[in-house]
């Protein structure tokens, strides 16, 4: 069953997220990550919309679960530290 990695961010330092893009492209790229929406314009209907939103498709939850925890994920999130603030949750998909 396919699974869904679901991200908002609030970007606080452009400069220092742009090297966060670089490797977390990178590590999409190494686990063959369908990327479906990175960023875009957004038309809020209700709420209070997202600064960023970002959505990966996974084969499965265990595939979500291997890309977040692989070596090239976490050196992308360690240089993203202090650079955003991010909501992310795997979400399994119908």
């Amino acid at each position: 069953m396919k699974a869904y990695i679901v991200a908002h961010i609030d970007v606080t330092n452009p400069s220092q997220y742009e090297q966060y893009k670089i490797l977390s492209t990178l590590a999409m790229k190494a686990h063959d990550v369908k990327l479906l929406v990175r960023g875009g314009e957004e038309t809020v209907l209700e709420g209070k919309g997202m600064k960023r939103t970002v959505i990966m498709e996974f084969p499965s939850v265990k595939a979500a679960q291997n890309f977040y925890n692989s070596p090239q994920y976490r050196r992308a999130r360690n240089a993203r530290e202090g650079a955003a603030i991010v909501d992310m949750s795997i979400i399994q998909g119908i």
